[in-house]
């Protein structure tokens, strides 16, 4: 199959011409160390609350973890949506309409972050309560939520802007922007908490103040634009282009969305069925806010490479050059699988180790009952971790290269279509064991869907069929 325009569209920017495996590291790079660091503090967080405030601090951050996939999941709508018409735009040289798109998701940051504060705040004890807060957990879930619910408008602008900003050729920015207000809120944290004693307000607090931080930082990216001049006249939320956005985002919408869904099932599994069992309900809840944080450090890696990789793929979609999509593609499959494999092996060998950061029990269940749950469910909940890295990857291609159905379907997947259902049925049969064996038969599930869909659209690319949806 013959790229009919990959000497003419793409000849002008080093998108179309230079090596693939450069062009992922210096997009990727950035990327997955903005993400890394995020996680870093958010995993900072943890150790903290969990060492100061204890095993109970542990939960009231797991309960109130659903909140901030929500609110990434309408940045991701918003930024990767914005970030891939941007780049499709320009790859065919459609700088008007470019600048439409960037108009339009720049306005419409801040207008969703601020609707979902209100709704969180306003509601904050009902959604507490409705991802699985016991009766131990949800004072202190109330407090932390109730300050960090003020940080979410900054964190959506955020992680908004940072696919933007990275699709307009400026990466490291990206990462600085990210990195900078990561930094600040691990040092707040040994300040508020250690030094002035406010343990999980401390920790809520030190958290705002870096994501206002990391958003002033985007903000002022705007007025120093590199592809063209951001103009008044160009912000407003223009409806057909908010749609378009809407669309190329929706399969990044759909996968936090259900991860926020995968989270609220799976805090009431462990509630419903750990009190059913040696553990009780307040063990399960830590472990699974400790969990959810490791995870979010692989997540870091894939999701940040499967974004490092979307101006490449986006550009030479436009431009017709289908030899680079597939070798941006498989070339960054292969980097998830390493550093998947690489997560296994330490999840495997050396459970009680990692866990063990994040604090131990308490005086009531004890630290050994803590410690052979938490081993049991990093070594089995993670098992298939070897995997993990394909899907991210995946769906950020089909997003990537505008196959909007392909991405929605791969997004549904391992968190909808597999995971929930086995959460709800494992259970009744397995009890609180049921709960972990969900995960790993999701995730190998998922796998086989994901690599069947990409050699389908490999083959449409071979035969030099038009792929991106109209």
């Amino acid at each position: 199959m013959k790229d009919i325009s990959a000497n003419t569209s793409s000849s002008g920017n080093p998108l179309g011409y230079a090596p693939v495996l450069g062009l992922i590291g210096k997009f990727a790079i950035p990327s997955i160390i903005s993400m890394l660091v995020a996680a870093a503090y958010n995993i900072t967080d943890q150790i903290f609350i969990g060492r100061l405030v204890g095993m109970l601090g542990n939960g009231a951050t797991s309960v109130a973890f659903p909140v901030v996939t929500f609110t990434t999941a309408f940045a991701q709508l918003i930024g990767v949506g914005t970030a891939a018409n941007f780049n499709i735009n320009m790859g065919a040289k459609r700088e008007k309409e470019a600048k439409h798109f960037v108009g339009t998701g720049i306005t419409l940051m801040p207008t969703v972050g601020l609707l979902i504060f209100c709704i969180v705040f306003v509601l904050k004890k009902q959604i507490l309560l409705l991802c699985g807060a016991t009766e131990n957990v949800l004072p202190l879930a109330m407090t932390y939520l109730g300050i960090t619910a003020i940080g979410l408008p900054f964190q959506l602008f955020t992680t908004a802007s940072s696919s933007l900003i990275r699709a307009d050729g400026s990466p490291t920015y990206s990462m600085i922007c990210n990195v900078t207000g990561a930094i600040l809120n691990v040092f707040l944290d040994w300040l508020f908490m250690f030094v002035f004693g406010w343990r999980i307000q401390g920790a809520a607090t030190a958290t705002v103040i870096g994501q206002i931080v990391s958003f002033l930082l985007c903000a002022i990216y705007y007025f120093k634009f590199r592809t063209f001049q951001i103009t008044r006249r160009m912000l407003g939320i223009k409806w057909y282009y908010a749609k378009r956005i809407a669309k190329l985002g929706t399969s990044n919408f759909i996968n936090h969305t259900i991860m926020m869904l995968v989270n609220i099932v799976l805090n009431n599994s462990l509630k419903i069925y750990g009190a059913m069992s040696i553990y009780g309900s307040d063990i399960p809840l830590a472990v699974s806010g400790i969990i959810a944080k490791l995870n979010s450090v692989l997540s870091a890696f894939s999701i940040g490479l499967a974004q490092g990789c979307q101006p490449i793929l986006g550009f030479n979609m436009g431009a017709k050059n289908y030899s680079r999509v597939k070798e941006t593609y498989k070339k960054a499959v292969s980097i998830a699988i390493g550093i998947s494999v690489l997560a296994f092996i330490l999840f495997q060998c050396f459970p009680r180790q990692i866990t063990g950061i994040f604090g131990s029990g308490d005086e009531l269940y004890g630290d050994e009952l803590y410690f052979e749950f938490a081993e049991k469910y990093l070594k089995i909940y993670m098992f298939m971790v070897c995997v993990f890295g394909i899907q991210p990857v995946t769906i950020n291609y089909f997003t990537g290269t505008g196959n909007v159905r392909q991405g929605i379907i791969l997004s549904l997947s391992r968190q909808g279509f597999f995971l929930i259902p086995l959460l709800l049925i494992l259970p009744q049969f397995l009890g609180l064991t049921g709960v972990l064996y969900a995960g790993p038969i999701a995730d190998f599930m998922a796998c086989l869907l994901s690599l069947t869909m990409i050699t389908l659209n490999f083959k449409k690319l071979d035969s030099g069929r038009e792929v991106a949806d109209k």
